[in-house]
């Protein structure tokens, strides 16, 4: 058996990743190879934080009442920042 590499299962362990990964880099005593590790962890662990956010928003729906009582649903439209 081959082991797979683990994926962290939700958004929260994803980010307690990237934020450790930060952490460590931020302390400044890394060897460089091994701060080079933690960032690429970091950076795997933030693209993967924002595949799963874009996929949150593409799932989320708004169910709206029309006047027959019967729900339809529409893409959820961020509001947008001023």
């Amino acid at each position: 058996m081959t082991a797979k590499k683990s994926v962290p299962p939700d958004f929260e362990a994803t980010l307690k990743i990237l934020e450790a990964a930060v952490e460590r880099l931020e302390q400044g005593d890394l060897p460089l190879e091994q701060a080079l590790a933690c960032f690429e962890q970091g950076v795997q662990a933030a693209s993967r934080c924002q595949l799963l956010l874009k996929d949150v928003e593409t799932r989320v729906d708004c169910l709206l009442k029309d006047r027959a009582g019967s729900l339809r649903v529409e893409p959820f439209q961020p509001a947008e920042d001023d």
